[in-house]
């Protein structure tokens, strides 16, 4: 199943002739979940060759312009391609007023957007499919702003296909082992589901931490995720600004990486001061080796990690 993060925008507020807004995509099986709109992001989409039509789930970080500039175009959009099921949206409370706005200035949409406000001092989860769940958890910007988390959930044991013959075991016993359930049978002999069966793949995981000041708590609530996304507006030369606008160096990004115990970092919300960004991605990867650049169009690629395999 495909789990990878795409990114369509990688500017912070100011854009670029080749940087757009933030706005991303993550793509979970059939899913695309959209996070941040900003300026374009229908636009980039299709340059991507990303199905609007396939958006179900938008995830706002924060209501500063550069993050949600490009909703009104995306939802008069899906309105002309007729269309018709719920858009649910997860975004803080001050997101209602914004949809009120829309609605009444510019006509009614076909479909409705379901507003999920979004409101957490810690991480807590928003969203659940049957293979997925997604959690919030605060940042430390100038307005209330969220982080997302994505978490495959823990799949169901199988069962080592050689023990079956060698236990004779029955569809009964391998249903109760695959569920984790130890058995004794009649005559006294235990079958251990640690023994007899196995994990098929490991969950794989991703969060979206931006914008954001470091704070202590961060590292913590994505631990041992396999790939963060984490801006990094600026680089060691002006840190002074990052601290007193409540945004991340890249050195600041990779040591929330490192401490995360993450797999793999991806920096972006590039300040239009820096034309070559290559600076931040050498900052970065003295504190973390696997940091790489997001740009405009990059997918990056969760892979699937087998756990076991049987023969």
């Amino acid at each position: 199943m495909e789990f990878s993060f795409t990114t369509l925008g990688t500017a912070s507020a100011r854009p670029t002739s080749n940087r757009y807004p933030s706005a991303h995509i993550l793509t979970i099986g059939g899913r695309l979940f959209l996070i941040d709109c900003g300026e374009s992001a229908q636009i980039q989409m299709t340059r991507a060759g990303l199905s609007i039509a396939r958006i179900d789930n938008v995830f706002i970080s924060h209501l500063h312009g550069d993050h949600v500039f490009g909703l009104f175009g995306l939802l008069s959009t899906m309105d002309m391609i007729g269309r018709v099921s719920p858009l649910h949206m997860y975004a803080p409370s001050q997101m209602r007023s914004v949809i009120d706005f829309f609605l009444k200035q510019f006509g009614g949409l076909k479909y409705q957007v379901v507003l999920h406000t979004v409101k957490c001092a810690e991480p807590v989860k928003i969203l659940e499919f049957k293979t997925l769940d997604v959690y919030a958890f605060p940042l430390r910007h100038r307005v209330e702003t969220y982080g997302y988390l994505f978490k495959e959930k823990a799949p169901q044991q199988n069962i080592i296909k050689e023990k079956i013959e060698e236990k004779h075991l029955t569809i009964e016993e391998m249903a109760r082992l695959k569920e984790g359930n130890n058995i004794t049978r009649d005559g006294g002999e235990v079958l251990l589901s640690s023994e007899l069966t196995y994990t098929p793949f490991y969950p794989r995981s991703f969060a979206y931490c931006c914008d954001t000041a470091p704070f202590r708590e961060l590292p913590g609530w994505v631990k041992g995720v396999d790939l963060m996304y984490h801006e990094a507006t600026y680089g060691n030369d002006l840190d002074v600004l990052a601290k007193s606008t409540f945004h991340s160096t890249a050195a600041d990004a990779a040591q929330c990486a490192k401490d995360a115990c993450a797999a793999k970092l991806v920096i972006g919300h590039y300040s239009s001061r820096y034309r070559n960004v290559e600076v931040l991605l050498a900052e970065a990867r003295k504190l973390f080796p696997e940091t790489y650049l997001s740009k405009e169009g990059t997918k990056f690629d969760i892979p699937v990690k087998t756990a076991f395999k049987s023969e």
